[in-house]
This record gives C-alpha cells, sequence and structure tokens, in this order.
C-alpha cells in the first residue's frame, strides 16, 4: 500500500502522521523529543506506523460491527509497551551506579515491581486520562515507591531518584525491540484471543506501508535526515494542515513547545502573513512544563486544576525565569493554586493575543493547534480573550490539534507523488 509520511519535529514533541494514496490518515505517532531530534524523528516515524496498523484493523472490523473491540485491543498494545519500557528501565537503573550492591538491584526491582503490579490492575479498570508519555506514566509512580522503598541506612531516596533520571531517556527512547507482530500477539493474548479479531490483525499484520516519500518540517527540521526539497516551514505546514482540518479556517493560532505562531490563511490554505515568537519561552509549552514542574504536577493536569478557578489572580511577569519566584510568592500569600493557574493560563493568552493583531486579527473562522490546545483553561481563555476583542468568533480545536503541522507537511508530501 502506498503512502506518505509527514514529521514535525518539535521541540518538545516529535509527530508523524500517515496518508494513504487517497490523502486520507491512516496512521499518527508522537514522541518526546528530549534534545535527541535524530532518535524522536525514527520513534515517532515507528509509532506512525504502528497506529496505522491500527486504523487496518478497524477498517476490517467496521464491516463486522465489531469495531469497538479495537479500543481495548489498543489499550492492550500499548500496556505491553509499557512492561516493556518498564523492564528496560529497571534493567538501566539497576546497573546505572557504580559499585553496584545488592540492596540497590533489589530496591530498584521491587519499585518496577509494584509499577508493573498497579499498571496491571489499572489495565483492568476503565481508561482514564492520563500522559501519553512513558516517562509521565512511570516517573510519579517511581518517585511515589522509592520513598517506600528508600532506606536512609542504606539506598537512599536521592540515589533511587538518581538512577532513574539517569535511565528514563533511554528507556523511553531506545528503539522498540519487539515489532508490531510481536507486540499485537501478546495483546490479543491479554484479551483471552476474542474471535473476529485474529484476521483483521493478521491482515493488518502483513501489508506492506512503503512511503513514497517524507517531508519534515519543525523546531529541529534541520536535523531530519531529507533533502532540502523535502523540508517545509512550521508556518506553511500548520496554515495547510489547519485548513485541511477546517476548510474555512482563515486564522490559526499555533502555541507550542518552543514558540508561537499567529499565521494567516486564504482559502486554499495558503499563508498570507504571519508574525512568530521564538526568542523567549513564555507564552509556550516549555512555560506551562516549568510551572507544571514547580507545583510537582503533571502537565496534563494544569488545565483540569485552573478549571476549578473561581478568580484568576494577576501575573505580573509571564518570564520563564522568574515564574517560580512568583508563583512561590503568591502561594506563600495564601493564593490558590487553581487560582495562580487560571491567572498564568490568562497571561499566556494575553501574549499570544498581541501576535494574532500584528498578524492581522482574528477572522471567522480562527484554529487553535499545537499541544496546548489540549489544555481546557488555555481553551477558554482563548475563547474570552477573542470574544472580548473581536466579538463572537468560531473557534475550531481538533481532538488531533496537535499533529497540525505533521498533517501539514504530509499533505505537501502528497503533492510530491501526485
Amino acid at each position: 500500500m502506498s503512502c506518505v509520511v509527514g514529521i514535525d519535529l518539535g521541540s518538545t514533541t516529535t509527530k508523524a502522521v500517515v496518508l494513504d494514496e487517497d490523502g486520507h490518515v491512516l496512521g499518527r505517532g508522537i514522541t518526546n523529543s528530549r534534545s535527541n531530534y535524530d532518535l524522536a524523528a525514527a520513534v515517532a516515524r515507528i509509532e506512525g506506523f504502528i497506529n496505522a496498523r491500527f486504523g487496518l484493523i478497524q477498517q476490517q472490523l467496521e464491516s463486522t460491527g465489531s469495531a469497538d473491540s479495537v479500543g481495548r485491543l489498543r489499550r492492550a498494545f500499548v500496556m505491553e509497551q509499557l512492561l516493556l519500557q518498564l523492564r528496560r528501565l529497571e534493567q538501566l537503573a539497576r546497573s546505572a551506579p557504580a559499585g553496584l550492591k545488592a540492596p540497590f538491584a533489589d530496591a530498584i526491582r521491587e519499585i518496577c515491581r509494584r509499577i508493573t503490579e498497579e499498571e496491571e490492575k489499572r489495565f483492568r479498570q476503565p481508561p482514564i486520562l492520563r500522559s501519553d508519555f512513558f516517562r509521565d506514566a512511570a516517573g510519579s509512580a517511581f518517585m511515589r515507591l522509592a520513598e517506600e522503598v528508600a532506606d536512609p541506612a542504606g539506598v537512599t531516596f536521592d540515589r533511587l531518584i538518581g538512577a532513574y533520571d539517569k535511565c528514563i531517556i533511554r528507556a523511553e527512547n531506545e528503539p522498540i525491540e519487539l515489532d508490531f507482530r510481536d507486540h499485537i500477539d501478546n495483546a490479543l493474548n491479554r484479551m483471552g484471543n476474542p474471535p473476529g479479531l485474529a484476521d483483521a490483525v493478521e491482515y493488518a499484520a502483513s501489508k506492506d506501508l512503503t512511503p513514497a516519500t517524507t517531508v519534515g518540517t519543525g523546531y529541529g527540521r534541520a536535523r531530519l535526515p531529507f533533502p532540502k526539497e523535502q523540508i517545509r516551514s512550521e508556518i506553511l505546514c500548520h496554515g495547510l494542515g489547519a485548513h485541511a482540518m477546517f476548510p474555512e479556517t482563515r486564522t490559526v493560532l499555533d502555541i507550542g513547545g518552543q514558540d508561537t505562531k499567529a499565521i494567516q490563511v486564504d482559502e486554499q490554505g495558503i499563508v498570507t502573513s504571519f508574525q512568530m515568537n521564538d526568542r523567549c519561552a513564555a507564552g509556550c509549552g516549555r512555560y506551562l512544563g516549568y510551572i507544571a514542574d514547580e507545583m510537582n504536577l503533571g502537565l496534563h493536569e494544569l488545565g483540569p486544576l485552573a478549571e476549578q478557578s473561581r478568580r484568576h489572580v494577576k501575573i505580573n511577569s509571564t518570564c520563564t525565569v522568574f515564574a517560580g519566584a512568583e508563583l512561590r510568592e503568591r502561594l506563600s500569600l495564601g493564593e490558590k493554586r487553581e487560582d495562580i493557574l487560571a491567572g498564568l493560563h490568562r497571561a499566556i493568552v494575553i501574549r499570544a493575543m498581541s501576535l494574532l493583531a500584528r498578524s492581522g486579527g482574528v477572522s471567522d473562522q480562527f484554529t487553535f493547534t499545537g499541544g496546548v490546545a489540549k489544555n481546557p483553561a488555555a481553551v477558554r481563555a482563548i475563547r474570552e480573550l477573542v470574544q472580548e476583542n473581536y466579538g463572537e468568533r468560531q473557534l475550531n480545536i481538533s481532538p488531533d490539534s496537535i499533529y497540525t503541522g505533521a498533517l501539514g507537511a504530509a499533505l505537501f508530501a502528497r503533492r510530491m507523488v501526485a
């Protein structure tokens, strides 16, 4: 089956989109960039093709009326991936310190055993909202269990966490040892081999997905192993990707990890003007990540917590360098965390609004893209400030907004082979 691939190599996450010969999205993949751009591009591409095979399984099962089982199969597959990465983390962490002693290895083994038990229990329960990344899924559990297992007179908490920090990047980003067929067979066994799935899985696993070409974009696009003619700017890709998702789009706002882009496009998705902030992390995903670390929260927890606010605290500075100091000051004055976060989200969006104004304002329809578009507090702030400044506008947000740049790159790739 012929296909094309778009890769968006972002500063924090790397995304891949696979399109079939008709231009339909066949699969999507995402991973942490973690400054290892070459590896991130490879992992995102692998995940994109894994997701594409699940798309083929879905297509096969839709005719039988049992397509709802694909979601459970996908969860089982992700569980197998997580357990493999957890075993890799245990192996790396146990051998991390010089002069390894048995108590340290035993402590690491016990932490990973308990995480495995918790994940197995969670798998048997209804799915809950959580981060897509292994680092986030394993990190909080490792820290919590390390406190329980650590012995101040022997294996200290700091030493256990030090081993985790040293090994997590390798554990989450090393090439997957098992191929799709091995993982999917394990996932089927985990589900008890329900009838009707085996044939669809076999069809998807045996399909030859050969990309005709690949186009790359994003913050780290200069590191992609492609010829120059297969590289496109972030601005062009986000404009085209947003237009493909919402054809009536005329204004696009992308809040990424390292920069914010305000883009105006015409009826064909061609960029007519833009403004970009790429000199400061304030108002970007990096800033929110820093705030999450300061509050000892997962990045995905910030928005829901801010949504509980009854008022927003006015934030004087959105400078990442001073964010921690102001945050701690506000907390010391008795301000609630949710109210501080509501103020922080509003301050971030105010910065984005200035870019929108300089790019040409906000037209109807207006599309919000990037990972921050998944943050409900940021979305609420966008709605409020756009209405205050421009009146009623239709705001479009796709559940797959984080893949907008990769989708645009894939559409450019399709044009190359059309």
